[in-house]
């Protein structure tokens, strides 16, 4: 009884180490004649095999030469995200004399990856720094929370605000497709900056009435709306090289007017993938008389730049957009007219280079 077990045993070790093979024909070199072969099968369901696979895909990968975007962040490391915001801003007045002004924007934050498990990151998001500049006539003042407490009363208020802001941590729940799930850890945030108007702003109507004009700015949606400009950018069905997309928004409130920016996946090689990026607002012109008087106004926006992703982790690399916009005005009595314009200069860069 014991041989019949033992020898049982051997056979049922012996079938789970048998690799499945397929039958195959071949040419004997050696005879020239047609024979028979038996060759092994790899397992397609292995799991070991599965994961190896699996993981020298890369995050932006083709299928029959479509592209698609997801994120393959690694556990205990931290990916930027510092956006820098430049407006050239010229004022043309009717007698040619031209004064312009210039304003800039550093939002500095990092996301960790702590965890990423069942398809689904867990990632706190490290609010870093935060910088606003003006310069105009010759005249520089800013707002940096990596700079001491400015002097002049008046930017003492948004220093506190942006400092209070500055160095608090929100939790991010996102797929590995870059949907993102929830944003949390906004409170916090709420009570620091409450706490750090509350020697500026004494009365209680006034602080309430701030508070919440910070909240419409700062909240869950704002930052989905960021993330899903900044980080997915290739489309959830996929792109080919060469493909174009388009995305509008509303440019004004009642969303007559649509902002559309079209992207093209020019290329995807050397470990990152590259997207053209332009559009706008088509050229409007509105006309009325009152008065005897004829008011002409005209405006149009372009935008085009690059954005690079890394193909391995799917997160950007670096965009850089120009925009531009103009408008002119012009009132004119049937005898003379007088022409103002204004114009606009913009750049937007996400993770610049140092």
């Amino acid at each position: 009884m014991r041989k019949f077990t033992a020898i049982a045993l051997l056979s049922i070790t012996l079938a789970a180490c048998k690799q499945e093979t397929k039958t195959v024909t071949k040419v004997d070199p050696e005879t020239g004649k047609t024979i028979t072969v038996e060759v092994p099968v790899e397992n397609p369901t292995d799991p070991a095999k599965v994961e190896k696979t699996q993981a020298a895909v890369p995050a932006i990968h083709d299928s029959l030469g479509i592209y698609k975007q997801t994120f393959k962040l690694e556990k205990g490391q931290t990916y930027p995200l510092v956006t820098y915001q430049k407006d050239i801003q010229t004022m043309t007045a009717p007698d040619g004399k031209s004064q312009s002004g210039t304003s800039e924007m550093t939002d500095e934050m990092s996301f960790t990856v702590n965890d990423f498990k069942n398809g689904t990151y867990d990632i706190t998001i490290n609010l870093t720094g935060k910088r606003n500049s003006q310069s105009a006539n010759g005249k520089t003042v800013s707002v940096d929370t990596k700079q001491a407490e400015p002097k002049d009363e008046q930017l003492k208020m948004m220093w506190k605000v942006n400092k209070a802001l500055v160095g608090n941590k929100l939790n991010l729940k996102m797929t590995e497709n870059g949907k993102v799930l929830s944003i949390t850890g906004f409170d916090a945030v709420y009570n620091k900056i409450s706490a750090s108007v509350g020697s500026t702003i004494k009365d209680p109507k006034e602080k309430t009435a701030f508070l919440s004009s910070f909240k419409q700015s700062f909240n869950e949606k704002m930052l989905k709306d960021q993330f899903d400009k900044n980080l997915v950018i290739i489309p959830a069905k996929g792109a080919k090289i060469g493909e174009k997309w388009s995305h509008s928004e509303n440019a004004t409130p009642d969303g007559k007017i649509k902002l559309t920016t079209t992207y093209t996946l020019k290329s995807v090689d050397n470990g990152v993938a590259q997207i053209a990026v332009n559009g706008g607002i088509p050229k409007k012109s509105d006309k009325k008389t009152q008065e005897g008087i004829t008011r002409s106004m005209s405006s149009e926006l372009s935008q085009n730049g690059t954005i690079t992703l890394d193909q391995n982790t799917g997160w950007v690399k670096n965009q850089n957009i120009a925009v531009k916009t103009v408008q002119t005005e012009t009132l004119s009595d049937g005898k003379q007219s007088q022409t103002m314009k204004s114009s606009s200069n913009s750049t937007v860069v996400v993770n610049p280079s140092k």
